[in-house]
């Protein structure tokens, strides 16, 4: 949430500047002033897209737990409290599996999403978690409603 308010206060003053520079009248002004103009808009959609990407897969899990269907996860932590390696593989592919029986599942994603973070591949996870987000409003849009 810091990080948040943080980066619209960098582009409030940004987008301030901008306008600086527009007013000025001189074409290098006009042009940079633009281009400032732009960067507060994109990083204000960022920004937008990332919390709530976070509160649907809020949601998302809510209802999992509420169905009492949240993926139980069986793993080895290290003294960090990360997992294993080992054991994250094993879950891995027990998840993997299940995706690979139900494609269209969009629990059976989550799961997989969870997987794919305790493994440490965030690519991947953000992946099948945007997936599920997909599939949920698709199939199940109850799941992102509560």
């Amino acid at each position: 949430m810091v990080m948040t308010v943080l980066t619209i206060l960098y582009v409030v003053l940004l987008g301030d500047k901008g306008f600086i520079l527009i007013g000025s009248g001189r074409l290098a002004g006009v042009v940079m002033g633009s281009v400032l103009l732009v960067l507060p808009a994109v990083g204000l959609a960022g920004i937008f897209y990332e919390i709530r990407f976070g509160f649907r897969l809020e949601r998302l899990g809510k209802t999992l737990v509420a169905r009492g269907e949240f993926p139980d996860f069986n793993l080895d932590l290290q003294p960090s409290g990360r997992a294993t390696r080992v054991s994250a593989d094993a879950e891995f592919e027990r998840f993997s599996a299940a995706v690979e029986a139900n494609q269209d599942s969009w629990s059976a994603w989550f799961a997989l999403g969870m997987a794919y973070d305790a493994a440490g591949d965030r690519r991947r996870a953000r992946a099948a978690m945007r997936r599920a987000i997909k599939l949920a409003g698709a199939n199940d849009a109850s799941a992102l409603k509560r």
